[in-house]
């Protein structure tokens, strides 16, 4: 083999007048670092987006939800709590209440979703504490506020939302439900007014933008719902086992209860990034193909060159295996020195991305601020086998082609 690697990279080098073979050779690496480095560069952007996604939504929600078949609310939560907390892989459970509502200022108004939380065990089970800004915790939410002759509950804001409103800590809002309630002159709008007692920042613009925190007492005072909650959060320890937790929570606390995991409350979300990501690698493993082709035309136009010195290694006693080596060593070299290559520019620019943050997004449209990257190992590995295989392969035919040649006709006319 060291006879047949020897060959294959000197046949690499060009003479002077084999310059242009040479240059088609290096613009065939270059295809296949080109194409690897940018399925690496996409790909990584795609599974940090993934990722960071997936980690934002289950900052501010639970791995899993609790809810009855029935109604839309229940009451006697601590029995079902107790089922719950003893489901093998249930880390902590934490009771919510879930309704829309509408939020006004001096200045706007604008459509929002209100969480109502139990301030003491909601930690336990989202991350949502840590989103806090300014020093705020879950406990203001369990205070009252004074205005004048008035006492007021505490309501905490998404940052977008309170910015839209034109209001800050310590200002007040008023909560309008949509059912309304019944008065003199029929149903009118039941108005509550909160304080704001901080804000938040999960850094998804859909939860920033719309949604409040309220504490669950405040919450069924709002909605009158007698000591009822709208269901029941849990987080486990593994948030891919979630499905079968799930499963196993149904099994404890029986029907007509049923619980939903993370995966299912968002499976058309997560199934068309997954399917855009195999998209994206489909057509961007083209341009490996294109580079493949390079590399086909490049190997023809050797053995063609090559073809008085391959008839006088197998006049010199080269077998017909040992000459198709040399050739389809010298593809294989081309194709591993451009998947390296792309590895390499891959790498680096994945690393700058990600720690310079340059590539800047609208929030209000992906979500987020700035493309995140997530370097897996595994998506390494098969972008690099895919090329690998596919410049291999290229190398086969050329490889044979020359192996088939017959020295007396190749001597004929020299």
């Amino acid at each position: 083999m060291k006879l047949e690697l020897f060959m294959s990279l000197r046949y690499l080098k060009a003479k002077r007048r084999q310059t242009f073979i040479s240059l088609i050779s290096w613009i065939s690496v270059g295809g296949v670092a080109l194409g690897v480095m940018a399925l690496i560069i996409v790909i990584s952007v795609m599974t940090g987006m993934q990722n960071d996604l997936r980690d934002k939504i289950l900052g501010t929600y639970s791995h899993v939800v609790v809810l009855n078949s029935f109604e839309s609310s229940f009451g006697e939560m601590d029995g079902i709590i107790g089922k719950i907390s003893a489901t093998p892989g249930v880390v902590s459970a934490s009771p919510y209440i879930y309704g829309e509502v509408m939020v006004s200022s001096p200045k706007k108004s604008a459509g929002a979703v209100m969480r109502g939380v139990d301030p003491k065990t909601e930690a336990n089970v989202t991350s949502v504490n840590q989103y806090l800004k300014g020093g705020t915790s879950l406990d203001a939410l369990s205070k009252n506020y004074a205005d004048g002759e008035f006492i007021h509950p505490g309501v905490i804001l998404g940052e977008s939302l309170a910015e839209s409103l034109g209001v800050k800590p310590g200002d007040s809002v008023n909560l309008i439900s949509p059912k309304g309630r019944s008065g003199p002159m029929g149903m009118v709008p039941k108005i509550e007014k909160y304080h704001v007692a901080g804000l938040f920042k999960s850094g998804m613009y859909q939860y920033d933008s719309g949604m409040i925190i309220v504490s669950i007492p405040s919450a069924q005072e709002f909605y009158g719902m007698d000591g009822r909650i709208s269901g029941i959060e849990v987080k486990v320890d593994d948030i891919y086992k979630a499905d079968k937790i799930a499963r196993g929570i149904e099994k404890n606390v029986g029907f007509p209860f049923y619980a939903r995991d993370w995966m299912d409350l968002n499976q058309n979300l997560f199934y068309a990034l997954k399917l855009e990501k195999i998209a994206i690698f489909i057509i961007l493993i083209l341009i490996v193909f294109v580079a493949a082709f390079n590399i086909v035309s490049t190997m023809i136009m050797v053995v063609m060159e090559k073809t008085r010195d391959i008839a006088i290694l197998k006049s010199m006693g080269a077998t017909s295996s040992m000459v198709m080596r040399i050739f389809f060593l010298e593809g294989a070299i081309i194709g591993v020195t451009g998947t390296v290559l792309g590895n390499v520019f891959g790498y680096i620019f994945c690393a700058a991305l990600k720690k310079y943050q340059f590539i800047k997004i609208p929030s209000d449209v992906y979500n987020v601020k700035t493309l995140a990257v997530t370097m897996d190992p595994t998506d390494f590995i098969i972008i690099s086998s895919c090329a690998l295989f596919i410049t291999i392969v290229s190398a086969a035919y050329p490889a044979w082609n020359a192996s088939r040649l017959d020295p007396a006709e190749a001597l004929r006319y020299e």
